[in-house]
């Protein structure tokens, strides 16, 4: 096993050392050779054209009153009486990216017969989390209580109306298979 190993190491080093004396670019202190004859087609592309970067804010850092979206979702939101009420499962945008409402998973156990409830930015304060305790994380509060916010209406995302019948572009329920003719005598 040792010998195939060692086998194998070798043949790939000679290999990469082929790869590597086979390098096209002159060094930076030798002058470059004049270009070759035009008979051949450039192994290499063309260079793209740099982006205008001036069109565009960059953000290098995220800083630390900043939340990442990825972070957010699970953040626990707790009530007036700081008892948790759930956590955040989504958070709903506008087409230009202006948060309209976080959703909360309310009720429930482990995600299994809660439901979701939507409430605006605004309905939150942030609690920073206790670094001394094992509740270090940041949590939302809100100034209702679990029982209040089970008494709210549920939170139902858009869902597409479905096409007319005979279009075509329907969906078939998982599990089934076919070619869209039916069985005669139906």
């Amino acid at each position: 096993m040792l010998r195939t190993f060692a086998t194998v190491t070798a043949v790939s080093g000679l290999m990469l050392s082929g790869a590597f004396a086979q390098s096209t670019t002159p060094p930076a202190d030798t002058p470059a050779a004049s270009p070759p004859a035009a008979t051949a087609p450039s192994a290499q592309p063309p260079a793209a054209p740099r982006a205008d970067m001036s069109k565009v804010k960059v953000i290098n850092a995220q800083s630390p009153d900043q939340w990442l979206a990825s972070k957010f979702k699970g953040t626990d939101v707790v009530g007036a009486d700081d008892q948790k009420i759930g956590d955040v499962s989504d958070i709903l945008m506008d087409k230009n990216g202006k948060v309209i409402a976080y959703i909360v998973g309310v009720g429930g156990f482990l995600g299994i017969g809660s439901k979701d409830v939507a409430l605006a930015p605004e309905s939150f304060t942030v609690v920073k989390g206790d670094s001394n305790t094992a509740n270090s994380s940041d949590r939302l509060k809100v100034t209702v209580t679990k029982d209040e916010l089970k008494q709210a209406a549920s939170f139902e995302p858009h869902r597409d109306t479905p096409r007319a019948a005979g279009t075509g572009t329907g969906t078939r329920p998982l599990g089934t298979t076919g070619t869209g003719t039916r069985p005669a005598g139906q």
